[in-house]
């Protein structure tokens, strides 16, 4: 084994023949006169080994020696004395010197401690490199690592636990459950439980309740640690962020939002999966429902989600208008076209050219305009008011309705053509009172909604406002559930709303509008238990498998009689 060698003595005769020798062996040599030499070779060179005699100029071999060590070098140090004595070996060893020789040096003892030194010296150097490896992986894995001993004191703590834990101070050394990196929940727990058991302790997508990050999730593995005897000397825990993957997993399983329908029901998911199947599409959509259900955010997603995004999405309100103004509105008009006319104007249908155009409220518009917009459909083109030159667009059409659209045909009132050239895909948006299961969820959205736009802190409703909610027909749909939460949360000055804040039409509905509370409870039991018993009665796991709060799943599990045991 060969190595990059130092030779410090003043005599040259030593240095010549010390390099001859190992010159032959095949190792690379430099030699330095006096200390001075040596120090700036030692600063600017790495050697293997060093071998030094001990008396030199106005620094000795052991002032070498402290200023190897002072700068944390890993080369073993070999002292050559003419006198040694015990004082002298004691304090080269003592300061880490690898052994010493004394004169006169023989060659087959000089061979024989330069080869033992550079083997020294090689399985250092492989042990700090198998170290700095472990040390690298340890710095930078994306996985929190924190070790502490039997008493629970930090004896490491990488950069990935700092993140997730939030601490930036200095933690080796102190107490773990004590630290302000401790939560004094899971972690706590589970490292207490693994020094006692001396056994592997998991938790699998655990919810941290850490003070700074809330919406953590986690997988944790707390392991004990032994030392060479085999003898118990600490644990280990291991923590993995899941919070992105959980996230996705989450709206995998169920979209509960889309644009800005909220709804996690069946009905509102294939509503979800046909908007989305019909976004990208230039065909003719009619949505229909009722007041309230969102029709006209179902057209602003088909829009939205679209290859048509980036152009306009122009929505016009056909009941609004008398049929002359709707006419000029939606086609434009030209200078003089009638009393008033002063100049050109442009309709709606030519702004929104290259893009969509919503016709809200399509079941009220006269025949005539009925007329002109079938050929609109059919031939991509209109004619301006009082003018007689085809005007071409390329609009995707979306219209909507809460009226019955072939009672309507039967009575006369709109044209069957018409009809059928405006639903060639129909989204049909459901009443709330078929979508009870997604009440709990847009309770939820309400309320961070109207937090943040009146500066509240309002937790949720109560268990009884819940059951009116859920019992309640809402005949004003989502439209109405979200005027009757901002009405509560004007007059709510508390923490919870009640139902002191409701307008009274929700506390004392007309009889009409109520949905019979024995079927509702039995199905919100069914919906409750099936959450509890494929959760194993994990509330946090339950709640988010229910689309509600952990507050909220209490709140329902109280009033259902059903108890966390």
């Amino acid at each position: 084994m060969t190595g990059k060698i130092l030779i410090i003595d003043d005599e040259a005769t030593i240095r010549f023949t010390f390099e001859s020798f190992l010159v032959h062996k095949g190792h690379d040599i430099s030699v330095a006169a006096d200390s001075q030499e040596a120090l700036t070779l030692i600063g600017n060179s790495n050697f293997d080994l060093i071998i030094s005699d001990i008396v030199l100029d106005e620094l000795s071999g052991i002032d070498i020696l402290k200023a190897i060590r002072k700068k944390d070098l890993a080369c073993p140090v070999v002292m050559i004395t003419g006198a040694p004595d015990m004082e002298t070996a004691q304090e080269a060893l003592r300061l880490g010197a690898y052994d010493y020789l004394p004169k006169p040096v023989t060659k087959e003892s000089l061979l024989r401690v330069t080869s033992k030194a550079l083997e020294k010296k090689a399985l250092y150097d492989e042990k700090e490199k198998y170290r700095l490896n472990l040390e690298n992986v340890f710095r930078n894995i994306d996985y929190g690592i924190i070790t502490i001993d039997q008493e629970g004191v930090v004896i490491d703590f990488n950069d990935t636990a700092r993140r997730l834990c939030g601490y930036s101070g200095e933690l080796k050394g102190k107490t773990f459950w004590t630290s302000e990196a401790a939560c004094n929940g899971a972690c706590v727990t589970m490292l207490k439980e693994s020094l006692t058991t001396g056994k592997q302790v998991e938790l699998y997508r655990h919810e941290c309740s850490h003070k700074d990050k809330p919406a953590m999730v986690v997988t944790i593995s707390a392991s004990p640690l032994t030392d060479h005897g085999g003898n118990p000397s600490g644990a280990m825990m291991v923590i993995k962020d899941e919070t992105r993957i959980d996230s996705l997993e989450r709206d995998l399983r169920e979209r509960r939002k889309y644009h800005r329908i909220i709804g996690k029901s069946d009905k509102m998911q294939k509503v979800f999966s046909l908007i989305q199947s019909l976004a990208s599409v230039y065909t003719t959509v009619l949505i229909t429902g009722e007041s309230g259900t969102g029709k006209e955010l179902a057209a602003e997603a088909l829009h939205i989600k679209g290859v048509r995004r980036d152009k306009p999405l122009i929505k016009v309100n056909c009941s609004a208008l008398q049929e002359n103004l709707l006419e000029s509105e939606l086609f434009g008009h030209v200078k003089g076209a009638f009393t008033g006319a002063t100049e050109n104007k442009e309709g709606r249908f030519f702004k929104a050219d290259g893009g969509t155009i919503f016709l809200d409220e399509i079941g009220d518009i006269s025949e005539r305009i009925q007329l002109k917009l079938l050929r609109v459909i059919q031939e991509r083109e209109f004619e301006r008011v009082g003018d007689s030159k085809p005007v071409k667009i390329d609009v995707r059409i979306v219209a909507a309705t809460n009226k019955d659209l072939r009672e309507k045909i039967r009575s006369g009132e709109f044209r069957e053509d018409l009809y059928y050239r405006l639903k060639v895909v129909e989204v049909q948006m459901p009443p709330l009172r078929e979508n009870r299961d997604d009440i709990p969820l847009l309770v939820d959205h309400f309320l961070s909604h109207f937090n943040s736009r009146f500066h509240k802190n309002i937790e949720g409703i109560s268990a009884e406002v819940m059951q009116l909610f859920m019992q309640y027909r809402w005949p004003g749909n989502v439209r109405e559930l979200e005027h009757t939460m901002e009405h509560a949360f004007i007059i709510c000055n508390n923490s919870l709303i009640t139902s002191d804040h409701l307008p009274p039409d929700i506390v004392i509905p007309h009889p009409d509008e109520m949905i019979a509370s024995g079927a509702g409870e039995e199905k919100d039991l069914h919906s409750v238990m099936e959450a509890l018993d494929k959760s194993r009665w994990n509330i946090t796991k339950a709640a988010r498998m229910l689309g509600v709060s952990r507050p909220t799943l209490y709140k329902k599990m109280k009033n259902l009689d059903l108890h966390d045991s």
